[in-house]
Parts: structure tokens; sequence; C-alpha cells
């Protein structure tokens, strides 16, 4: 079990070569409940760290900072080992001698060692990469993430370069034992692999992304240590990075794409069904099924097209649907003419909503964010934007990556939005003020659900109509199409992955039922198709949201306080539903 953040993955740290050597000592039968919970949950974040060097560096905790992961499949089974010994630890505590808060923590680390053990079983951990994420993609990214400012700084950097090589070896492992499982990607999401990879293969180390940090050192890295650094750097890059992506290129080409198979439905993998069963349980936290969901999809989706209608004859547009959404995305009016010019888009709307936040909320995060935009290696293939969280030692900020690859599918009526949904008040608001909550267990400061954090960022982006946004037509016709599109994946992932749906099906299904470019919905799609599951948490828990909400407005009437009911939402951190609930009415009973 990792404690990583909700939408990103990890790279690692600390070969431990037994278990015994890897598991920490039992504690004490006679220590009070409350106490050997504690240590337990000590020891956990202890072992999460060691496992996993760069996610500990984003907590900001640098005892690791010249570590990666240590990645095989004998890795990935220790790692199984461990969480069956600390689920059978976590299980031999009464549950009830705990305090309330500590039982909320008792049952969330229950949920998340019993999802991590699932996990294993079925094999994940042997398609460590998709079209859109994965070590080889991350990684380019690595000087962002990680300390620079001093010369042991730059010294760790270099040996997280160095230990590169053996890193992607061992990602290679697992996918060799992929292959041999039938554990492997669906060929239509690996199309385009070549870009990400060949951006990394540079016939000189100068020409690297991860030299960058050699271009300009700060200042408080003596000169006389410049020479020294930069050698070392250009090495590790020469001698371990670039000959491991050459690696990874020739085993993609020659082993992994060729065997790649045709299916695209996670149903189609050994004990596929049940996988993914598991995988709508994992992502909505809910005793869900996929027949339920899809349902559920089917009738969101036609009650959010009611409302698009209705906005289409408010524009009073004389023809049907699918000639409104062929004038938004061919329409030029609507599209930026350069990338600076849909940044300051995006930029405007943020800073707008900024000077809101305080109508809606009694506690606002420290920690600022940024804008910047896609790196263009990934551009391409990955979605229309995204977010990354700050660092847990307050000296890297959250940032909002937006994509600017071909304009022409990069809409400005959904900026208003997107933009809510990334930064604020949704990913940004939610998961930097989770950092800054002390008393929280760190595992949990620093760990969540999907189905709380994209539920949230998708009812901030609702949170848009209190606060001004959305007076264009065409911007709130944006707004719905943004929340079809979350509506669509229930039917969508459903379909794909429990109905048998083909790709073009399910593309036609959103092309017919949102405005959403042509580019991006394929992109979605195939994202849905490597990531089972992961979109049905965004509509599921913005149902669960507003729903507690409406519930909240009706108990308490003129006593509702909407400051008080998001800083409540939000003061737990990223909850399962079931606890979401519970907070809700202690909450309402308080009030």
């Amino acid at each position: 079990m990792r404690f990583t953040s909700p939408t990103r993955n990890s790279i690692l740290p600390f070969l431990l070569t037994s278990l015994p050597l890897a598991l920490p000592g039992t504690t004490s039968a006679a220590e009070p409940s409350r106490e050997q919970f504690a240590a337990l949950v000590e020891e956990i974040w202890q072992f999460s760290l060691r496992e996993d060097p760069l996610f500990a560096t984003s907590t900001g905790d640098h005892r690791y900072n010249d570590m990666l992961q240590t990645v095989s499949p004998e890795d990935s089974a220790r790692r199984n080992q461990a969480d069956e010994f600390f689920f059978e630890r976590l299980e031999a505590i009464p549950r009830e001698q705990l305090s309330v808060a500590d039982r909320i923590s008792y049952d969330i680390l229950r949920r998340q060692l019993h999802d991590s053990l699932a996990e294993f079983k079925f094999g994940s951990h042997l398609t460590p990469i998709t079209q859109r994420s994965g070590f080889h993609i991350e990684f380019p990214e690595l000087y962002k993430n990680v300390p620079l400012d001093t010369t042991k700084d730059y010294d760790n950097y270099a040996a997280r370069l160095t230990a590169f090589g053996a890193h992607t070896d061992g990602n290679i492992a697992l996918m060799r034992a992929g292959l041999r499982s039938q554990q492997v990607l669906p060929a239509i999401v690996l199309e385009g692999w070549e870009k990400a990879v060949d951006a990394q293969i540079v016939d000189s180390p100068e020409q690297s992304l991860l030299f960058d940090p050699c271009q300009q050192f700060p200042t408080t890295v003596p000169q006389s240590e410049h020479q020294r650094l930069r050698a070392e750097i250009t090495a590790a890059l020469s001698e371990s990075v670039v000959p491991a992506y050459r690696r990874f290129r020739k085993f993609l080409a020659e082993e992994y794409v060729p065997q790649a198979r045709g299916s695209i439905s996670a149903s189609a993998l050994p004990g596929g069904r049940e996988f993914y069963r598991h995988r709508v349980r994992h992502f909505t936290t809910l005793e869900i099924s996929p027949e339920e969901v899809h349902q559920l999809g089917l009738a969101e989706v036609k009650r959010i097209r009611g409302e698009m209608d209705g906005i289409i004859r408010r524009v009073e547009f004389t023809g049907d649907f699918s000639e409104f959404t062929k004038f938004l995305r061919e329409d030029p009016q609507f599209y930026a003419d350069h990338e600076q010019g849909l940044l300051n888009v995006v930029a405007f709307a943020l800073k707008k909503m900024d000077g809101e936040l305080p109508k809606l909320f009694g506690n606002l995060p420290r920690m600022p964010y940024g804008l910047e935009p896609v790196p263009d290696y990934v551009a391409p293939r990955t979605t229309a934007a995204y977010y990354q969280r700050p660092r847990g030692d307050g000296t890297k900020a959250g940032i909002f990556f937006m994509n600017t690859y071909n304009l022409k599918s990069r809409p400005l009526y959904t900026v208003e939005a997107l933009s809510l949904h990334e930064a604020v008040p949704g990913h940004h608001l939610q998961i930097a003020l989770q950092q800054e909550i002390d008393n929280l267990p760190r595992f949990r400061r620093y760990g969540g659900f999907t189905v709380f954090v994209e539920g949230w960022a998708l009812y901030a982006e609702r949170l848009g109509l209190e606060a001004g946004f959305y007076e264009d037509p065409y911007s709130d016709f944006g707004r719905l199409t943004m929340e079809i599109w979350r509506a669509c994946r229930l039917v969508v992932d459903t379909g794909i992955h429990y109905f048998g749906w083909s790709r073009e099906k399910a593309i036609s299904f959103l092309r017919d039922n949102s405005a959403m470019s042509e580019h991006n919905i394929r992109a979605e799609v195939d994202r849905y198709i490597s990531w089972p599951g992961q979109a049905l948490a965004y509509k599921i828990g913005e149902l669960k949201i507003r729903e507690l909400r409406a519930q909240a407005e009706e108990e308490l009437g003129e006593r509702f306080d909407i400051r008080g009911f998001h800083d409540m939402l939000l003061g737990s951190g990223a909850v399962p539903l079931d606890v979401l609930e519970a907070n809700v009415a202690a909450w309402i009973a308080e009030q």
C-alpha cells in the first residue's frame, strides 16, 4: 500500500532484502488500543516513505532524497506481504475502544489496505504505465519536483538520475511478468507511445530536460562546485538515463507493443469482471454495481441534455443539438489564436475566483498555486488539464497544468469550469487545505480518495454559479458540457469495461452528448480504456456532495451557513463517502 496523491503516481527506495527487515516489530499487547493504533499508523507511514522516496520528498521528508523506488515483481510481492501483515495487526486492535477521530482513521486505513491487497491480487502492479502516465512520462519532470537549492541537493539529484537505469529495468521486469500473465495494456491506447520516449533519447546530455538545473545554478551552490556537479549530472544522463530510455524503447517496440491485447475491456483480463466490480467499489467507495452506475449515468445525461437544450433555445440557434455543437467546435470565435492567449483567459478566470473565495469559505489555504502549460512531450496524449499538489515542506506551490497543444481543441467556453475544477475552489483549494490540517494523521494529509477529490472539484465547477461566473450563455453551456462529460463517463466506462462497448461506440456517445472537441473525446476514451473505473469517481462524488448539501439546507433552513458547510466538508481531508455522510449528519446535529 502506498500513501500517494490520488491524482499522481510515485517513484521509490531503500532495498529491504527480507520481510523481517522491512516490517517493524509488533507493539505490546498491554498498550492501550489508542496507543497501539497510533504506533501502527506511524509504522505504516514510515514504511511507505522508505518504500517510495519521491513520495517522501513530496511530503517534505528529505531522508531519502538520493533514492528512487526499487521496482521488480519481487518488490511488489514483498510490499503485498507487508500489507497483509499490517492488515492483520489493524484487525487485532479493538475499534470500539478508539476515539471517534481514531475510528475514522481506522476505517480509512482498513479500506486502503483492503483495496491495496485486492489490486495486487488482480495484478494491477503488472501494468505500471498508461498512455498518459508512468515512470517514463513523469521522470523528465524530476527537476521540478525535488529540492535543488544546495550542493547536497544537486548530489542527490545526480544519484537519482544514476538510479534511473535500475528503476527502468525493474519496470520492464514488471511488464514482462504482465505479458506472461496476460496483464497487458490494450494496443489502441499505446498508439503514439514513441513521442514520450523518443523525446528523452538525446544525442548529448545538454539536450535533455533533466540537464536544465545545470543551465544556471542557484547562488546557494558555490561556484567552485559547478563544474563537478555538471560533470556528475552529465555522466548520469549519458550513462544511465538515456541508455535506460533506449532499452525501454526497444522493449516496447520489440516485445510489449506487438503483444498488446486487441480487446479494450477490463472484463477481458483474467478475472476481469470481478476486477471491474472491485474497481467500481474502489473508486466510488460505495457498494454499487456496474449496472447501477450505468443507469445512473444515463439518467444524468438525460437531465443535463435538457438544460443544454434550454441554452440552445436561449441563444436563438436555429439548428439541433449536433448542429450547435458542430458550430461550437468549428467557429474560430471560441478558440485562442496562440498559447499565451489561452493561458491569459485561464489566468483571468482564476484571479476572478480568488476574489470570490471568502464568500464561500471561512478557511483558505496558505499555499499559493501557479499556472503552467503541459510539457510538449506528453501534451498530444494527455487530457485538457491537470493539477500537481504542493510540496509538503512548503517550498513548491501547487501547479495547474493547462494543455496548450492543438489550440483548436481547447475551447474558451470551457475555460471557467476547467479552471475552477483544477485550481480554486477545486483541486488546489481542497488539497492544499488538507496538507495544512496539522491534527490530521499524515497518511490522510497526503493521501485520500478519488471520489472525494474529483467529486469536490466537479462540485467546485458548479460553485461558479454562486460566484458570478457563467454569465455568458456559451460559458454556461461549457459548464454543462463539462458536467455531462462526467455523466457520460458513468455510461462509457461501464459500457467499455462491463457491457462490451467498442471504442468507436464510446467516442460516438461522447460526441453525441457533449461539445467536446474530437481530439479531447478520443484522448478521454483512451484514458478510460487504460484506467478502468477511475472516471466513475467524479460524478458519483459530486452527486453525493450535492445531496448532502441539499439535506443540510433543508434541515437547517435559515441556520444553514455555506462557509461553515464547506469548511466542515474539507476539514477532514479527502474521505470516503460513508465517512463524509457521517460528518455532515454530525454537523447538522451540532447546528
